[in-house]
């Protein structure tokens, strides 16, 4: 039997609990809440909630959103996010342009100051009504609460769909803004609600809630006759978070034996850690393409890809030059073709692929020349860091891919981390699940989506450079109502390494002050002010041995000190090198 006490207090507690108990039957279990005023009947109501919903409270909204972001990456399951009114919400914004970009379920709640309080001056109070413009998968400003049975139905309604549409057809955030009127705290406010008792019945008023309805799953899809007469297709497994990686994996693999054709496996795409499933699966592709004859013989009829774009730009530049008959394999209701070449747009998952056909055991002359370059130019990467001594960052990616624990959750920065794990991460059968905000590339709250992702999680991992640890420093306030245990290997070459290799590197002023930007930032003080363990990395034994096995709790610094510049001209030139050193 529900309690309905506190809810009969006033009617924004009777509001407030409507829609908490809406979401904890839909199958809502974890809410962030960033401190204030105006949101008081929302907090109070979710933590009458718990332990059916968990609720973590984080002071900056700006990390608190991205925590929520990395939460809902890794269970799939919608996150909730709750902040005051005024310039609080705002601070979600970064978080639910990533949320929408990169696909994932967040469900937004900005408290606001009723009508009246609008436009007059009145303290803390923005214009809070599609505050987040187009990026909301659905938005909606919720009435003034009413203690009416039909406005109670009302909200219980609007929640539910807002709980659908932040997860179909297409996942991202949903935005409902709050009004509430004094008083805020849950005591009397002069209206006896004790009425209801005769019309509201809460078994039967949420008894039409159903949870775990969604996703609707797809009919089978046959393979097209086109693909199976080609002997001269690729398969591009970009960039994907999947929540099942092994069957994905196994499903892309399946199709790719079928077809006969090569698998180039994004450094993002968790087919580089399911590596025996695939006899197909090329990793080098970015080396490879910078030979220009072997590009040019390797060109394909038609390519598959799914997921989106890999981070390459010689693959994307490659894909642009062939002109092949395209195939776009993802649920997704976005268009995914930034090439704009003769793409078609198969809007179903690879899982959907009705493969069961006969796998074809003897390989093709084109996909045999994929896997003999493939095996070529891995050999060589593997020889030229086994004999490297010297900490070059580069290096970091691929002696992690042969390191972590099985399983291991690996969340990886924007900026150099991301293109050293696609240039170098060596296949292997760890499963480690990559992690990652690839929606707008940007580096801002990696480390409260890294702590979101580790929350409750198995032992995790996170990959990052220096500014972008220092862009969400912010992240370590977490560190008290963090459960579970993140080490972070810190990349310090103290500046944007990204940057380096670009042409405006060459021009000085103003590249070291205006794009560089080096911080000169002590971590081990820095660490010391959140309380966080930090470690200086001197040797890659030192690195290996303090990731073969990771802890259970807290959070850890792992720094490596490099030299950016020394960094950028070792990466070219051993870039340059693999792919102009192949046997063709």
């Amino acid at each position: 039997m529900l309690d309905l006490t506190p809810a009969y207090q006033n009617v924004n507690q009777l509001w407030a609990y409507i829609l908490t108990e809406t979401l904890k039957r839909l199958g809502l279990n974890c809410v962030v809440i960033c401190p204030g005023s105006r949101s008081t009947p929302l907090v109070v109501a979710f933590v009458q909630q718990i332990p059916d919903i968990e609720a973590i409270s984080i002071l900056d909204e700006r990390s608190a959103a991205f925590f929520a972001l990395g939460r809902a990456k890794a269970t799939g399951v919608p996150v909730a996010l709750v902040c005051t009114s005024g310039t609080a919400g705002a601070n979600f914004y970064p978080a639910i342009i990533e949320a929408q970009e990169s696909r994932v379920p967040l469900l937004v709640f900005t408290s606001d100051r009723p009508q009246e309080l609008r436009n007059c001056h009145s303290g803390q109070t923005i214009d809070q009504v599609k505050l987040y413009s187009n990026y909301p998968n659905w938005q909606a400003e919720l009435a003034i609460p009413s203690p009416d049975i039909k406005m109670l139905a009302y909200l219980r309604q609007t929640v539910i769909h807002a709980w659908e549409r932040c997860q179909i057809p297409t996942p991202g955030p949903v935005h409902l803004n709050i009004p509430f009127r004094d008083p805020l705290a849950p005591i009397p406010h002069g209206i006896n609600l004790r009425g209801l008792h005769s019309k509201f019945h809460p078994e039967e008023f949420f008894s039409g809630i159903a949870k775990n309805t969604l996703p609707i799953p797809h009919s089978p899809f046959p393979i097209p006759q086109e693909w199976l007469q080609s002997q001269e297709g690729i398969i591009i497994a970009g960039v994907a978070q999947p929540q099942k990686p092994e069957k994905y994996c196994q499903a892309i693999a399946h199709l790719s034996q079928t077809l006969n054709w090569p698998v180039l496996a994004e450094g993002l795409s968790p087919l580089r850690n399911y590596a025996s499933l695939n006899p197909y699966l090329i990793s080098t592709y970015d080396l490879i393409l910078r030979n220009h004859q072997l590009a040019q013989e390797l060109t394909p009829k038609i390519v598959i890809q799914i997921g989106e774009m890999p981070t390459s730009k010689e693959l994307r530049h490659w894909l642009s030059t062939a002109q092949a008959q395209y195939w776009i394999i993802d649920t997704s209701h976005h268009n995914l073709d930034p090439l704009h070449g003769k793409t078609t747009h198969l809007r179903i998952s690879v899982e959907d692929i009705d493969n069961w056909q006969n796998v074809n055991i003897n390989p093709g002359i084109y996909v045999q020349k994929w896997r003999n370059l493939e095996t070529q130019i891995r050999e060589k990467i593997d020889q030229t860091f086994a004999n490297l001594d010297q900490i070059i960052e580069s290096k970091i990616a691929w002696l992690i891919s042969q390191t972590l624990p099985p399983g291991t959750p690996l969340f990886i920065s924007n900026s150099m981390p991301v293109r050293d794990v696609e240039y170098f991460w060596k296949p292997n059968n760890l499963g480690v699940q990559p992690y990652f905000n690839r929606g707008t590339n940007g580096i801002d709250g990696i480390l409260s989506t890294a702590l979101g992702v580790a929350q409750h999680h198995q032992s995790s991992v996170l990959l990052t450079g220096d500014l972008a640890l220092l862009h969400d420093t912010n992240g370590f306030l977490i560190r008290n109502k963090f459960q579970g245990h993140l080490t972070i290997v810190l990349i310090n070459n103290n500046g944007g390494g990204i940057f380096e290799m670009l042409p405006i590197a060459k021009f000085e002023p103003p590249f070291e002050e205006f794009f560089a930007t080096p911080q000169n930032i002590d971590f081990a003080q820095l660490c010391a002010t959140y309380n966080v363990e930090h470690e200086l990395i001197s040797s890659w034994q030192n690195l290996h041995q303090k990731l073969c096995i990771l802890p259970n709790q807290g959070i850890r610094v792992l720094e490596l000190r490099t030299n950016r510049k020394l960094d950028a001209q070792w990466r070219k030139e051993t870039l340059e090198k693999l792919g102009l050193d192949i046997a063709v």
